[in-house]
């Protein structure tokens, strides 16, 4: 793949409550909690920056102003747009995925808030309509994948799969040609226009793979090297994997210029005069 057919814009999906993380949610989204000393969406933006993403679109809700401040500080070079879920309470992420129609005229990576992962296994995702898989471990949970031969995927099953050996984790990422996106936009409209406004994207996905209108090449990101919070055993868990260092020892490098703004952002439980 050449540069110039690589994907430039990602899309992430930051609206809902994280209410399942409390009380660190309490008053920070959940996009802002730490592992190993770094926001979540530090090291997503890093993560999206070091291969080549210009384009950030962002779907807010809960407490969107804690991201807005905080990525106008750390978006570095890329261009950052927002769309607002004004129901974000009472909806789920088809609904925010829905409301980017607006602004997502091209290519993009699809990303949830909440992962961790290693940068480089962005690379091979970074075409469209790819979807990133993962072997199973026992921590987690929800949609699975079932692959033919040549890695492509033929199926989208619920957690009740997990235990089969023919299934994969879905890592919730996922990269959309534009012709796959404007499909897609078509069964978002549908659901949306029948009320389902609390299903999960997935299940978008799963009726247009199952229609044979839509198809992921699957990419493996190595199952010890990445993690999705929902929780705080998530976070005790992922910190293992993504342990403290030196260079983010204190979360006041990315956020010490909010203090000409004297606002109060609370993270993991502590608060920050930034």
């Amino acid at each position: 793949m050449t540069k110039q057919n690589q994907l430039t814009t990602a899309l992430l999906l930051a609206a809902g409550t994280g209410s399942r993380l409390h009380p660190l949610t309490l008053d920070a989204p959940k996009c802002l909690t730490e592992v190993g000393g770094k926001p979540i969406l530090g090291r997503l933006v890093e993560n999206l920056r070091s291969q080549g993403i210009r384009r950030l679109v962002v779907v807010t809700g809960y407490l969107e102003s804690c991201v807005r401040d905080f990525l106008e500080i750390n978006k570095g070079n890329m261009q950052v747009d927002y769309v607002f879920n004004p129901i974000y309470q009472t909806t789920n992420n088809i609904y925010s995925l829905w409301l980017a129609r607006q602004v997502i005229k091209e290519p993009f990576l699809l990303v949830e808030s909440d992962l961790v992962f290693e940068s480089g296994m962005l690379k091979d995702l970074l075409k469209p309509d790819k979807i990133a898989i993962s072997h199973i471990l026992p921590w987690m949970n929800g949609t699975t994948v079932a692959l033919n031969a040549e890695e492509r995927v033929t199926a989208f099953h619920g957690k009740e799969s997990l235990n089969n050996n023919r299934k994969f984790k879905t890592v919730n990422i996922y990269s959309l040609s534009l012709q796959s996106w404007q499909k897609t936009i078509a069964y978002l409209d549908r659901y949306i226009a029948d009320e389902r406004v609390n299903e999960y994207y997935e299940l978008v996905f799963s009726d247009m793979v199952a229609d044979k209108v839509l198809t992921f090449d699957g990419v493996f990101f190595d199952e010890n090297r990445w993690y999705e919070i929902d929780t705080i055993e998530d976070l005790h868990q992922a910190e293992m994997i993504f342990p403290r260092s030196k260079e983010s020892a204190s979360v006041a490098r990315w956020l010490e210029p909010l203090a000409t703004d004297l606002q109060k952002i609370r993270i993991n439980g502590k608060i920050a005069i930034t």
